[in-house]
């Protein structure tokens, strides 16, 4: 059974970070509390998603993931894969080049290069280290890995758009660029997978398309 986190008012690091950041304060008052499981039980899953939605719309990235779940009777894994010709994958709507990066993924963990057991007793940066030797797999993949599988507590994730849209509401800016996100957001640390978490839920919950209000 999955665990099941639940990020209120209650719990320290909520309460950390308001103290810090009064405007990511002001963003998980308008949320409201998170619950949430970490995707451990199916990493290998969950990055094929994360290759096939790269540079792809939520949606178009699901249609596709869907065909490919029906291509493996509903069971997402490196056998079935394997078993599949280019074609097949390629029929689902998937580009070449994804392709190739769903091959180098499950040609990494079956020859042993990739271990999922391995990355849960590494720092950060050595997953991103490691992930990113594969084609395919970015430092955007790495890190939607570190924070949705292995629930890593202080990622931030700046090269995400959905992130960033909830950034530039929030913080009413246009500048994203990696550096200036970073100094923003150093008072998060040690927390920042969490304040992005808050973002992302209120860019779900369409609250990113009224102008934020500070005091209102």
């Amino acid at each position: 059974m999955p665990e099941i986190i639940t990020l209120d008012m209650n719990t320290a690091s909520i309460q950390y970070l308001c103290a810090r950041d009064k405007r990511l304060a002001k963003v998980i008052s308008m949320v409201g509390p998170i619950t949430y499981s970490p995707h451990e039980d199916d990493p290998y899953r969950f990055l094929i998603h994360e290759i096939i939605e790269q540079m792809l719309s939520v949606k178009a990235g699901q249609k596709i993931f869907s065909r490919l779940e029906d291509l493996c009777d509903g069971n997402v894994d490196p056998d079935n894969i394997s078993s599949l010709t280019d074609e097949q994958i390629r029929s689902t709507g998937t580009s070449n080049a994804k392709v190739e990066y769903i091959r180098n993924l499950t040609n990494a963990l079956e020859s042993g290069t990739l271990s999922f057991d391995n990355l849960t007793v590494i720092s950060d940066k050595d997953v991103i280290r490691k992930m990113t030797k594969i084609r395919g797999i970015g430092t955007w993949t790495a890190k939607m890995y570190l924070m949705f599988v292995l629930d890593r507590p202080d990622i931030l994730p700046v090269e995400d758009g959905a992130f960033l849209q909830g950034y530039r509401w929030a913080y009413k800016t246009i500048d994203c660029t990696p550096a200036s996100v970073a100094k923003k957001c150093k008072k998060w640390k040690p927390y920042s997978s969490i304040a992005a978490r808050f973002f992302y839920r209120a860019l779900d919950m369409g609250l990113t398309k009224e102008e934020f209000h500070l005091f209102k």
